[in-house]
Parts: C-alpha cells; structure tokens; sequence
C-alpha cells in the first residue's frame, strides 16, 4: 500500500519526486532510502573520533549487539559506502546511532570521517547486519579478544550487558599500539571498578610486543576452552584464533569479525566477460573483479562500498559462472543476480549492463 500511494504521489508531482518534497521540510524524510543526520563527532584518540547520527524516517531500532551498519558520505559529489560498528547498544537514546571510525593511513574516507565531516552533514544508511552479536541471554563465561578498533563492536556489547546491571563473568584481552591510542580505555577501566566479574588485560604493542594466543591465552585466561569467545582485530589475530580453536577442538565456540572483505585465494580461471548493453567484451585474469573488468572495458559500472556490503554494484549474469571470492563458491544463472565488486570470472560470462 505504502508503494502504491508514493507511486501515484510520484506522478502527481512530476517532474519531481515525493522525496523532492520532503526533502525540502526535512533532510531526513525519504521514502526511497534511509539517511541520518550527523549531530556530533566527538574525538576518542589522535585518529579515532565517534560520530552521533539522528536516524531519520524509516529507521528501526532492531540491531543485535555486535552488528555493523552501512555508511555513505558524498565526496566530491559521489556517495561512498564504507561499514562500521555500532556502538552503541540497542536500548540507547531511541534518537541516536554511534559510531566510531579510526582513520587509516590509506583510507581517505575514514580519515574525511575523523577529521573533515562538519556535525549537520546528511549521510545515507545501510541497515545493521552480521553475525558477530551477543546472544541474549549471554552465555555465563565469555571472553572477548580484541586489537586495535577491534574493540568497537565488543564496546556495543559490554554496553547492553551494563545497561542491564547484569554483567556475566567476562574476560576481556585488548591490545593497541599505546596507551594514548587505546580506544574506550576509560571507559574500560570504569567497567573493571563497578563489575567485580569483569575482567581486562591490555597489551601495547609498542612496549610489549604483539600477543601470541598460544602462549599468552593460557596466562590471563586459564579457563579460556570453558568459555565463548568473540574476536575481533587484524587479520594475524584472527588467523591465530581460528587455528589455536580448532586445535583445542573448539572453533564451535568461537566467533571471529573481520573488517572489510576477507577475499580467498580464488583459483577461478578467469575468461571473456561480455556486457550485453554495449556489446563491450574484455579479457580478465581470475583475480580480476567482473567489477574491475567493466571498468577497464569503459562500463560505468554501479558501485558502492566495493566490499561485497551495501549490494549497489548487484547486475544480473546473462550467461556463464562466476566465482565469489569472500568463500570460494561459483554461481551461475540459477543464482540471478550477482555482486561485481566480489565475484570474477569462471570462465567465459555475459553481464547483462
């Protein structure tokens, strides 16, 4: 019904749309996608800062503790999708979503996120997803593995569990290069005073070394096989956890987050991608993205977050498989519709673009 009505709205108002309208009351109020306002960007470290976002019309406050969102931010004049944590817990401020970016020497959108984005400025959302989340009721024991702006999606769910006054026996270990670098740490320390359950072991890289699970686990945690784990941090850090679980017959109780895409080492054969609107075709190699052969060919391919997260760069395969490089599984028309940004060829494919 809500479709019909905006449909029929469209075409009276044309040449502008409904949201053309609504725009001009309020920034917030769109009917086609979800957008936020930026209230505030609050500094945490040298490169890290939080930024508050006042959801607008069409946001539910439904996320699971642990769960990421979607965020585009117009760069010369081009939206660009990045994902982060939230923060914040789901019975936060009704009003208000946090976030919090560490700028990345490569990153220039993390870095416009910390340093250059103005309170005020309207931003698109994504709705919150993943995996990585607190189960409610928590498990009675946990232990919680972090590096660096690992921390962030832990941070949402020490906070739910402290908002409800019902802190579990946690054993929280957390490494970052320094003290002034350590996000949270107050807030950490204050958690430790008021919870006699809550256990925190830092590390900092620059004094001490990087931890090594096999070695250093044992000594904060003896009872680490007895507990749930979530982890979450650079991808050595994970790559470690996964292994030192699965040896000690335990990787059902461990829960690994890792930020961005985690590409495979794919062995697709690559081949001739053909695009049905131009006729264009362009041979790729099997590390080669349909998203980039497009792009080499002249497309003007839709993109987005080009992290497999946001799904704007989603077209229909006409002919042939692809391979998708985050598991290594291989689609063909059967599947529809695929995900440039994170999928190569298998052999010789048509995109109808």
């Amino acid at each position: 019904m809500r479709a019909l009505l905006y449909g029929a709205a469209a075409r009276l108002a044309a040449p502008l749309l409904p949201d053309d309208y609504l725009s001009m009351v309020n920034p917030l109020w769109s009917a086609r996608e979800l957008r936020g306002r930026v209230t505030r960007v609050v500094p945490e470290t040298e490169d890290a800062a939080t930024l508050v976002i006042e959801p607008g019309w069409g946001w539910r406050f439904e996320h699971r503790p642990g769960q990421y969102i979607g965020i585009a931010v117009a760069v010369h004049g081009r939206f660009v999708w990045r994902s982060y944590s939230l923060t914040c817990p789901p019975t936060h401020h009704r009003s208000q979503l946090t976030i919090t970016v560490k700028a990345m020497p490569e990153g220039a959108l993390s870095s416009h996120l910390v340093r250059g984005l103005e309170p005020g400025t309207i931003v698109r959302l994504a709705p919150p997803r993943g995996e990585f989340v607190l189960p409610d009721p928590p498990p009675p024991k946990l232990l919680f593995v972090t590096g660096g702006s690992g921390i962030t999606p832990v941070m949402a769910m020490l906070r739910t569990m402290d908002g409800r006054g019902a802190m579990p026996e946690v054993v929280h270990v957390h490494s970052a290069p320094d003290v002034e670098a350590a996000l949270f740490r107050d807030e950490l320390h204050d958690l430790v005073h008021r919870h006699p359950g809550f256990a925190l072991y830092e590390r900092f890289t620059r004094r001490d070394g990087h931890m090594s699970l096999p070695v250093d686990l044992p000594r904060v945690c003896p009872d680490w096989r007895e507990r749930e784990a979530w982890v979450c941090g650079p991808s050595a850090m994970l790559h470690e956890a996964e292994k030192v679980w699965a040896d000690g017959g335990l990787s059902g109780s461990l829960h690994v987050e890792r930020f961005g895409t985690a590409f495979v080492d794919a062995e697709a054969q690559g081949g001739t991608v053909r695009f049905t609107g131009s006729g264009r075709s362009v041979e790729v190699d099997g590390a080669t993205t349909l998203m980039q052969a497009g792009e080499r060919a002249g497309i003007a391919m839709p993109f987005g977050c080009r992290m497999g997260i946001c799904h704007t760069c989603v077209v229909p395969l006409a002919e042939g498989r692809v391979r998708d490089l985050r598991d290594g599984t291989e689609h063909g028309t059967e599947h529809g519709k695929i995900q440039t940004c994170v999928t190569v060829a298998a052999g010789d494919c048509v995109l109808d673009l």
